[in-house]
C-alpha cells in the first residue's frame, strides 16, 4: 500500500512541473457516460436487475454503491480529476439523483451489439444512446417550460460542451467465447464497431463535440476467463491469461483505432481522444508488484483459494449450499494488494492506479503528456 501511495505522489509532484503552455481546455460543463460494468455507478441495480450485497462498496462508500467494485471506479477518479461530482445512474431514482453535471447511461454485462434474450443486460449501446436522447429532449422540455436547470451553463451548452465517455465493447468479445471460437469472434468485430459507429454518429447529430473512448483491457487476465478457459496450460501466455481472449481484445482494439482516426478526420470540428486502456492494465498485470500489489490474477473476493479463489458457482458476497456445505464468498482482508476485486472486476486500489495512467495522457491518441492541467487535481 506505501508503494502505491508513494508512486502517486511522486505522480503527483512531477505533474506540477509539466508544462502547461497551450493547455487542453478540460473543465467541462458536464459527462456523460456509457458503458458497461467498467463504469457502471448503480443502472443495472437500479433497474432492478440484479442486486449488489456486501462487501462490495466497502472501501470508499461503506455500503454496496450500485459499482462492481470494492470502492471507486475509473470514472469516478476521473470526475476527481475534473473536479465534478460522481455521475449518477440514469435508472438510479433513489436519493434524488442530480443530473446537473451529466448522466451515466452505463450498465453492468451491456455490449455494444443488440442485447438478445439470454442477455445480462438489456441496455445495449444503441438503447443506451437512445436514452441520452430521452433525457436530453427532457431537460430542452423543461428548460422551454422556465424550469432552472444551471444559471452558470445554458442548457444546450451542457449538451454541446460536454464530455461523451465511452467504455464498452468487453462483452461483446467475452460472453461469445461461451458459444464461438475465436476465428467466428474476429470475424464479428467488423459489425460490432459499425453499432458503435452508428452510435457516435447519433451522438455527434445531437451536437455531441468532445468524445473520450477506452479501448477494452485484456480479458485474459481476468480471473473467471482464466478459471473457464485456462485449465490447458497451453492455452496461457506467460503472465498466466487466456492467450486467445487478449488476441480478440487486441483486434478489436486494433480496429476501433483506425475507427478512431477515421472519426477524427470526420469530424474535424470534434475533439476525439482514444485512450489505450489495454497497455496500461497489461502493465499493471506484469508489473504487479512494482506497484505494491501482491495478487495480479487471484479475486479477493471470491471462494476456493488459491490459486484463483474464483468459483462460478458463487459470486463474490453470496452464501450458498456447495457439496452439502454452506460456504460464503468473502473478501480478503487487504483489497489493495488485489488487482481482481472479484473475479470478474478491478479493485479500487488497481482502478486508481489505472486512472494515474490515463491522466498522463502517454496512453492516449491524440497524447497529451505535456498539456494536462486537471493532473494537479488528483485526489487519490
Amino acid at each position: 500500500m506505501e508503494t502505491k501511495n508513494l508512486f502517486l505522489y511522486v505522480l503527483a509532484l512531477i505533474s506540477i512541473f509539466l508544462p502547461l503552455a497551450q493547455s487542453v481546455h478540460f473543465k467541462f460543463p458536464a459527462v456523460f457516460n456509457f458503458g458497461d460494468s467498467n463504469s457502471d455507478t448503480g443502472n443495472l441495480v437500479g433497474a432492478g436487475i440484479e442486486s449488489i450485497r456486501p462487501p462490495y462498496g466497502e472501501i470508499h462508500f461503506q455500503i454496496p454503491s450500485g459499482r462492481y467494485c470494492d470502492g471507486r471506479l475509473i470514472i469516478d477518479f476521473l470526475m476527481d480529476a475534473m473536479e465534478l461530482p460522481f455521475l449518477n445512474a440514469y435508472l438510479d431514482s433513489v436519493g434524488v439523483p442530480n443530473f446537473r453535471k451529466g448522466c451515466n447511461f452505463a450498465a453492468a454485462g451491456s455490449t455494444i451489439l443488440p442485447a438478445t434474450a439470454t442477455s445480462v443486460s438489456p441496455f445495449s449501446f444503441g438503447v443506451q444512446v437512445n436514452q441520452f436522447l430521452r433525457f436530453k429532449a427532457r431537460v430542452l422540455e423543461l428548460v422551454a417550460k422556465g424550469k432552472r436547470f444551471d444559471r452558470y451553463v445554458p442548457a444546450e451548452d451542457y449538451f454541446q460542451k460536454g464530455l461523451y465517455m465511452f467504455d464498452i465493447g468487453q462483452n461483446d468479445l467475452a460472453g461469445a467465447f461461451y458459444s464461438k471460437t475465436l476465428d467466428q469472434i474476429v470475424a464479428s468485430i467488423p459489425n460490432i464497431l459499425v453499432e458503435f459507429e452508428t452510435g457516435i454518429k447519433k451522438l455527434y447529430d445531437q451536437g455531441g463535440r468532445n468524445f473520450w473512448i477506452h479501448n477494452t483491457g485484456p480479458l485474459g487476465c481476468l480471473t473467471q476467463n482464466v478459471a473457464k478457459f485456462g485449465t490447458d496450460p497451453s492455452k496461457l501466455d506467460e503472465l498466466g491469461c487466456v492467450s486467445g481472449h487478449n488476441q480478440a481484445a487486441k483486434l478489436l482494439n486494433l480496429q476501433l483505432h483506425a475507427l478512431t482516426k477515421k472519426l477524427q478526420g470526420q469530424y474535424a470540428d470534434s475533439n476525439i481522444t482514444y485512450v489505450d486502456i489495454y497497455t496500461i492494465k497489461s502493465n499493471l498485470i506484469a508489473n504487479y508488484s512494482r506497484y505494491g500489489f501482491e495478487q495480479p490474477i487471484m479475486a479477493c473476493c471470491g471462494y476456493g483459494g488459491p490459486p484463483l479463489n474464483y468459483d462460478s458457482r458463487i459470486s463474490c458476497g453470496q452464501t450458498k449450499v456447495l457439496n452439502g456445505t454452506s460456504v460464503t464468498a468473502k473478501a480478503c482482508s487487504d483489497s489493495t494488494e488485489y488487482v481482481n476485486w472479484d473475479g470478474i472486476h478491478y479493485s479500487e486500489a488497481a482502478n486508481q492506479y489505472i486512472s494515474s495512467q490515463i491522466l498522463t495522457g502517454k496512453f492516449s491518441d491524440p497524447p497529451f503528456s505535456d498539456r494536462m492541467p486537471f493532473l494537479l487535481n488528483l485526489k487519490f
